[in-house]
């Protein structure tokens, strides 16, 4: 089954280009297209789409604004940001808002088709080292930058898995966690599980953004 693409740009040309490089894969097909962000959420109302590719800057409603609307909806599609500056506050802004993740629109085709299969597949394309940079520069934003831990759910987890949850909120991989703790790779991967089950959240990108946004990890990614 291909997976379905939105394309989300007030920039016709671009989405003529992004269109007939997803027309080209026997795994893709594009089964919508919107100029702005009203337009798209219009489109999602008639069309199945699993995976937007979704700009930032658009007249009407732009891409942050926008994504977190459809990111409110039951079963939602994935988000893509594409963004034209590297390490910017839109990017930032939209993985907060609930995108999968970001890139930058000069991408090469074969990273972008990548990134689409991932994001489909229920996988972040945004590396949580990256993630950190970005919550590192914009930290000062967030409601309670630099206060204790504040999150009713926190309080769910184990001592270990928060513990786990710093880690990744820090950019380490699995398996950089599992030596730091000695355990099992497979054992991180099951409490980082357990981690998003338990916050209700749907990937490593989003347990970044809330260890920020809870004063779980301050900037500089250390743990409060």
């Amino acid at each position: 089954m291909s997976i379905r693409v939105m394309l989300v740009d007030d920039q016709a040309l671009l989405r003529t280009g992004f269109r007939m490089v997803l027309a080209a894969q026997p795994d893709m097909e594009v089964v919508a297209e919107a100029g702005d962000g009203v337009e798209a959420l219009q489109a999602l109302r008639t069309t199945e789409v699993d995976v937007v590719l979704m700009d930032v800057r658009m007249p009407k409603l732009d891409g942050v604004e926008t994504t977190r609307r459809i990111c409110q909806d039951e079963n939602p599609p994935k988000v893509l940001i594409l963004t034209t500056f590297d390490l910017d506050e839109y990017a930032f802004s939209g993985l907060k808002a609930g995108a999968s993740g970001f890139m930058l629109k000069d991408v090469p085709p074969g990273e972008l088709l990548a990134a689409i299969r991932s994001v489909h597949s229920g996988d972040a394309v945004v590396a949580p080292s990256t993630t950190r940079r970005l919550l590192d520069r914009f930290a000062p934003m967030l409601p309670n930058a630099g206060g204790p831990p504040q999150h009713k759910e926190l309080e769910r987890l184990t001592d270990r898995e928060r513990e786990v949850m710093i880690l990744v909120a820090q950019g380490l991989s699995n398996g950089e966690i599992a030596a730091r703790l000695v355990l099992s790779e497979a054992t991180v991967k099951t409490h980082v599980g357990r981690i998003l089950t338990k916050l209700g959240l749907r990937d490593r990108v989003q347990v970044v953004v809330l260890a920020y946004e809870t004063g779980l990890v301050r900037a500089g990614g250390g743990a409060a």
